[in-house]
């Protein structure tokens, strides 16, 4: 297993994006606007030297304060190698009321479901 990515929610995806080109030199991908979630849109950031991506994420509820997404840090990605370990986890969560989302292959083409820590943390579960 490895972390496959960490997700942070901003107001303005463009100065998140620079930000993070600026001081740490990083590579930004291109932006993805979600056909599901209509006004989601994200890009992912990678470090020099590392495989581990920073998901830049914005939303107009997130500006208004209504929606328990807010600015800052949302979830972990935790990349078990295949869809067969991620439907199995997904399936034992189930059983255990943690299952927010079942398996599937999103947008941006990740298969992933999503789990909640006792405390109620995402952290997405990919394949």
């Amino acid at each position: 297993m490895k972390i496959a990515h960490v997700a942070l929610w901003t107001r303005d995806l463009d100065e998140a994006a620079l930000f993070w080109r600026r001081y740490f030199d990083a590579d930004v991908g291109a932006a993805y606007q979600s056909k599901r979630r209509p006004g989601f849109v994200s890009r992912f950031v990678r470090l020099r030297g590392d495989q581990t991506m920073i998901e830049l994420m914005t939303g107009p509820w997130i500006a208004d304060g209504s929606s328990m997404d807010r600015v800052g840090w949302d979830h972990l990605a935790i990349c078990l190698g295949d869809s067969v370990a991620v439907d199995e986890l997904a399936k034992r969560c189930q059983a255990d009321g943690l299952l927010i989302s079942a398996p599937r292959t999103t947008g941006d083409g990740f298969y992933e479901a999503v789990i909640a820590t006792p405390d109620g943390t995402r952290i997405e579960i990919t394949d």
